[in-house]
């Protein structure tokens, strides 16, 4: 679809309906463009009135959409449906008046669950996966996996492809892997996904959700009607107690995933083969071997628990133990997820940018015996005893950077004091050339030289990104 404008031969349950779209951006443009060509009435409202919004208002009014800049508060008259951008908080006044005139609002993921099967084509089922940390990489993983398969299928949702593209595209498929973030899940109440996993919950969004239970409810709602398997992760009770109060169809089954021996109905590990005792005849008795630890691409700790949680959802929908290994040898991680740059005089330097809450740095410090950790940046509020206290066995030093070190140096103090700490006192971006050279000083042959900074970036880099390739650079230029 793209920004093309998308037209049904079948009458729509839009046609002719007044709907208001609040946000511009990667989810309020295609609802916007994708109701107008089903006949609705659609006004588009957004906070921002900046040159890029001007842009998209341009493109949307030239399609016959009504666009209202600066104004994302007050509810149009004759609105009967707000379609959401999902990062809009709840509490927004634009949704309190709704509220009160009794209009439903919907996410661009209740929009794209309710298009399925535009034109009667078939409806592809949808195995979904949410969590504090780890959602991409898993969908990505059972995406590669239901290739190897040979299913027809597509990584979407918040990973990037609109899940509107997939529903409402020329293309079809035979099932789609997809990333759900609990803003999405909270405004996506007719959701009912074949199988689904939470894989972790850790505080995360609390500004957003207002609380840790509405946060853990809204990741919760992913259970809700789910027709095969909800596969929870055994590590974690939170994910068990959420499958637990979901209302789901007869016969479906709860499926843990486990870095141990699994037990019946789960998946695990046995002398480093991921084994699934939970898709086979007499699961009592019987396993069923589907790839070797070394198969996961890395083989780190919270990697394969990722595995596990792709296989089963994989499995849940019928796929063949052979395709879970060759999906899994197939699958390449995203750049700046515990990526191996390089190896110098001994040393070992890992790029893990994308681990910016403590949740993500905790698995990515479990994944090495002896490590100079690289960290700091925005803290987001969060704190670092619980972190450093179960890491400090393994740091051989720390060097810090960033607006919000100190925390993370206080932490050090208090929990791990033996370990030698570098303050980088500077945040502009050459600070990371600097880290990296203090690192290599600090590390011995054997160590791994880890960044999991445990903080967002945009205190010194655009993004995770950009911060990833900094470091990248510059370990370069130490073996140059």
């Amino acid at each position: 679809m793209g920004n093309g404008q998308v037209t049904s031969s079948v009458p729509s349950e839009f046609t002719g309906k007044h709907v208001t779209v609040a946000g511009l951006g990667v989810s309020g443009v295609p609802a916007a463009t994708v109701l107008q060509g089903l006949g609705a009435h659609v006004t588009v409202v957004n906070d921002g009135d900046d040159e890029r919004a001007r842009a998209q208002a341009a493109q949307l009014e030239a399609l016959g959409v009504t666009v209202r800049l600066g104004d994302g508060a007050t509810l149009p008259e004759g609105t009967e449906l707000i379609v959401t951008a999902p990062g809009w908080k709840p509490t927004k006044p634009l949704f309190t008046a709704a509220g009160q005139a009794g209009v439903p609002v919907w996410g661009d993921v209740e929009l794209a669950w309710r298009l399925r099967g535009l034109d009667g084509r078939k409806a592809a089922p949808w195995l979904a996966v949410t969590g504090t940390n780890g959602k991409t990489t898993t969908v990505q993983m059972l995406a590669s996996i239901l290739k190897a398969a040979g299913l027809r299928t597509a990584a979407v949702g918040n990973i990037g492809v609109s899940l509107l593209d997939a529903v409402t595209g020329e293309e079809e498929y035979d099932v789609l892997a997809v990333e759900l973030s609990s803003y999405q899940l909270h405004w996506a109440p007719s959701l009912r996904a074949h199988s689904a996993a939470v894989l972790n919950l850790a505080p995360d969004h609390l500004d957003w959700h207002g609380s840790m239970e509405a946060y853990a409810a809204d990741k919760g709602r992913i259970y809700e009607g789910n027709q095969v398997a909800c596969v929870y992760n055994v590590a974690d009770r939170a994910t068990e107690d959420l499958v637990r109060a979901a209302d789901v169809e007869e016969g479906c089954r709860a499926v843990g995933f486990t870095l141990g021996t699994p037990g019946p109905s789960q998946l695990g590990v046995v002398e480093g083969l991921l084994v699934d005792r939970a898709f086979v005849e007499d699961r009592h008795k019987n396993a069923q071997e589907l790839a070797e630890v070394a198969d996961v691409n890395p083989p780190a700790p919270h990697n394969i628990a990722n595995a596990l949680a792709a296989a089963g959802l994989a499995r849940a929908f019928g796929v063949p133990a052979a395709a879970v290994r060759d999906g899994l040898r197939a699958f390449t991680p995203d750049a700046h997820r515990i990526a191996h740059v390089a190896d110098v005089d001994g040393v070992a330097y890992v790029d893990d940018s994308k681990a910016t809450n403590t949740h993500a740095t905790e698995a990515s410090l479990a994944a090495y015996e002896s490590i100079v950790w690289i960290a700091g940046g925005l803290a987001k509020g969060a704190t670092f005893d619980e972190l450093v206290a179960g890491a400090a066995k393994r740091l051989r030093g720390a060097v810090l950077i960033g607006a919000d070190r100190a925390l993370i140096r206080e932490a050090l103090a208090r929990h791990a004091p033996e370990v030698p700490v570098v303050d980088l006192d500077r945040t502009d971006t050459g600070a990371m050339i600097q880290a990296v050279q203090e690192a290599r000083r600090l590390a011995r042959p054997g160590d791994t030289v880890l960044l999991a900074p445990a903080c967002a970036s945009m205190d010194m880099f655009t993004n995770y990104n950009q911060r990833g390739d900094a470091f990248a650079q510059a370990v370069r230029e130490l073996g140059a």
